[in-house]
């Protein structure tokens, strides 16, 4: 019994080993692509959701809009009508399990610290906090992380965090009229 407790904490620490060298070569990825690195700078986003969004997405202006971008990755409500009056309900669910799920499980990670951040994403996460359930934020949060990480890849420019001292909530009107403008004049927006 002892020799086969013993060969399974060997092959334990082999697979840790593997699993260190694994992450080195992710890291490595993300760092030699560009569009991965651009990615990384996105809260939530690390190397391996970097480097699988980067060969997911292939052109990103096959997408018009970060809206249509999360529908791809079925992170946005399925609309249902009856009698002519709209319901939303869950996520759609469309498109690639893998991609969606690596998003989610990113912004589970990113919820906490971002919540606590004096910017407008820290104050739009504090709100929906108290009247949202936690696993509605997370998804709610991991379409807001796709529609951002889209702003990033067809832009070309990393993640800049917005401070909330402006008076504007993340998402409203004003907020992303004002965002758009600040990525016009410095180029970056058509």
């Amino acid at each position: 019994m002892q020799q086969l407790v013993h060969d399974m904490v060997d092959e334990l620490h082999a697979l840790d080993h593997r699993i260190k060298q694994l992450d080195h070569e992710f890291e490595a990825l993300a760092e030699s692509d560009e569009r991965a690195r651009l990615l990384r700078s996105v809260p939530g986003i690390g190397a391996l959701n970097a480097t699988a969004l980067a060969a997911a997405v292939g052109d990103v202006s096959a997408f018009a809009k970060g809206r249509d971008f999360a529908a791809w990755l079925g992170l946005v409500p399925r609309q249902i009508t009856t009698d002519g009056k709209p319901r939303l309900t869950g996520i759609s669910k469309r498109g690639s399990t893998y991609m969606r799920v690596l998003l989610i499980h990113g912004a589970r990670a990113a919820l906490p610290y971002l919540a606590r951040m004096d910017t407008q994403l820290g104050a739009w996460l504090q709100a929906l906090l108290q009247r949202a359930k936690r696993n509605v934020v997370v998804v709610a949060l991991a379409n807001k992380l796709a529609r951002i990480a889209w702003a990033v890849m067809s832009n070309q420019r990393p993640y800049e965090a917005v401070m909330a001292s402006n008076g504007n909530e993340f998402g409203r009107a004003g907020a992303s009229r004002q965002l758009l403008g600040r990525m016009k004049s410095a180029g970056g927006c058509t």
